[in-house]
């Protein structure tokens, strides 16, 4: 063996739940979520464990998405969601009977729902418990991520702030896991220095970082990002592989973009009658995609061509197969000119596997499979496992850096979302204020120092920023910034000068309802 691969899958969605309304298009995000990427991922794991395989993956579940996949609404929801979808497959099954192109794949995809909602419902409809189990039997490591997932960097003049996202997190980890996180994903990979004092309180022991927080270290790494660096007080920071990363996210060379994979945006949402396909719409009158896509990407041409998913599959054969290989060349090389088994971190959001890469779990499948069978260069490893069989590493303190554009900050704060921050300073020092003079409370009072406490958080979600300068939902991510500032505001009020209004409490209670037990007074 000469070295180590670690398959790392960041699992994110911010807080997405409106009890207030029947049905609220966003909450989708979770569903699409949920039956693209989650359950499959579970049902590739349960093979692994059905043939006894030894394989070992590294995933973030951030608080957000647990706290999502915990909840009683927003699970009844997705199983109305998911027999929804069923409805309308066997619709298609019905209208496409005599369509020899389109039949086969309605009811591949009725199949695929049905096995979704066989998988969702075996699990007593807790994924976060599916995923534990994978952890407890060793073969996987879930590790955390910020809170609600605030860029860290722009909360550097908070301290108190950044040790509340991290500490609620490390809080919430053991609340779903029954243990503390050894890992974290720093949000957006985004790293400056002070932030391993808070992991080190919050005993975590690693987190990723990009390539060039690793490579423009002070000293240099002596071996690049082929092994982590241990900051001055003993955390361990990880730096991305280029190579793994440009095969899989370049829009050029990318495995996604193959021509006979799935496409991501013809859906039939946007194709059939609107009477025909409005029962089955999340939000009508607005068309959004229900997950039912009959056509491949086809490449530049404008006419698009039937999926094939038997084409598609043995695409990501083919592609697990190329990256396999790269990494056994990748990682033979370096092992000749090292004097240390290479090590080679691989991370990538979750949901482009399954959700924007249909066959993205099937790649996943297909690698693991085959580093399992095919090859002895490598071992499959986590960052945590690597380091107990490495505890010696290079002293060196990482660069500032992100995985964003241009390698900073620049998506989270721009023209677009500047506006954001002026208010989230104030509200972050009125909260510092709040936890320390209320020391002691009685219940309704800590009830509203406990809510406050959310609404700063979820108003400091990267999600909002990142949103409105992308342009996908601009009004929903403003609405939520303002909404969680705007009911801070009313809570210091009235936790300031007047009385804790109870009733309407309740109500914002009620609707953000995330971290039950948080610890107000980490603000202090």
């Amino acid at each position: 063996m000469s070295g180590y691969l670690a398959l790392v899958l960041h699992a994110h969605l911010p807080f997405v739940r409106h009890p207030e309304h029947e049905r609220f298009l966003e909450e989708n995000w979770l569903f699409e979520a949920i039956t693209e990427t989650y359950i499959p991922l579970i049902q590739v794991m349960d093979g692994w464990l059905r043939d006894r395989m030894e394989t070992r993956l590294t995933l973030t579940l951030t608080p957000t998405l647990c706290s999502m996949l915990l909840d009683p609404l927003l699970q009844e929801r997705y199983a109305a969601y998911l027999n929804g979808l069923i409805d309308l497959a066997e619709k298609e099954t019905h209208r496409t009977h005599w369509d020899e192109g389109l039949r086969p794949l309605s009811e591949m995809y009725l199949g695929r729902f049905v096995s979704a909602r066989d998988t969702y419902f075996a699990y007593g409809s807790n994924l976060v418990g599916a995923f534990r189990k994978f952890q407890e039997q060793g073969k996987l490591e879930i590790i955390t991520c910020a809170a609600t997932h605030a860029l860290l960097p722009l909360l550097e003049n908070h301290p108190n702030s950044l040790r509340a996202q991290i500490l609620v997190a490390r809080d919430h980890y053991r609340s779903c896991f029954g243990c503390d996180p050894r890992g974290i994903w720093l949000p957006e990979c985004a790293y400056v220095e002070g932030i391993e004092q808070v992991l080190q309180e919050a005993n975590i022991r690693w987190f990723v970082t990009d390539t060039h927080g690793v490579l423009h270290a002070r000293p240099r790494p002596r071996y690049g990002i082929f092994a982590p660096i241990f900051t001055p007080n003993g955390i361990a920071a990880f730096g991305r592989d280029l190579d793994s990363a440009k095969q899989v996210w370049s829009r050029n060379e990318g495995y996604p973009g193959d021509p006979r994979y799935r496409d991501f945006y013809r859906d039939i949402a946007f194709d059939l009658d609107y009477d025909y396909i409005k029962p089955h719409l999340p939000a009508p009158p607005q068309r959004s995609f229900t997950g039912i896509k009959y056509h491949r990407i086809s490449g530049p041409a404008v006419e698009k061509e039937i999926y094939n998913p038997f084409e598609a599959q043995q695409a990501a054969a083919d592609h697990a197969e190329h990256f396999l290989r790269s990494r056994v060349q990748q990682i033979d090389q370096a092992a000749r000119i090292m004097d240390r088994p290479p090590f080679v971190l691989s991370p990538y959001d979750a949901e482009l596997f399954g959700h924007w890469w249909y066959e993205g779990p099937q790649f996943i499948d297909y690698l693991v499979r085959k580093a399992y069978y095919d090859q002895t260069s490598f071992r499959l490893t986590t960052p945590d496992e690597y380091l107990k069989w490495h505890p010696t590493q290079q002293v060196a303190r990482p660069a500032s850096s992100s995985w964003g554009e241009e390698g900073y900050w620049k998506v989270w704060l721009n023209e677009t979302n500047e506006w954001i921050y002026p208010h989230l300073d104030i509200a972050q020092e009125r909260m510092t204020l709040l936890a320390r003079r209320y020391t002691i409370a009685d219940d309704l009072t800590k009830r509203a120092l406990k809510q406050a406490a959310r609404e700063i958080l979820l108003a400091q979600a990267s999600d909002w920023p990142f949103i409105l300068r992308t342009g996908t939902s601009p009004e929903y991510a403003c609405k939520r910034v303002k909404d969680h500032l705007l009911r801070f505001i009313a809570l210091h009020e009235q936790l300031s000068s007047t009385q804790v209004d109870e009733r309407w409490l309740s109500q914002i209670e009620t609707i953000d309802n995330i971290f039950p037990d948080i610890d107000y007074r980490y603000w202090a």
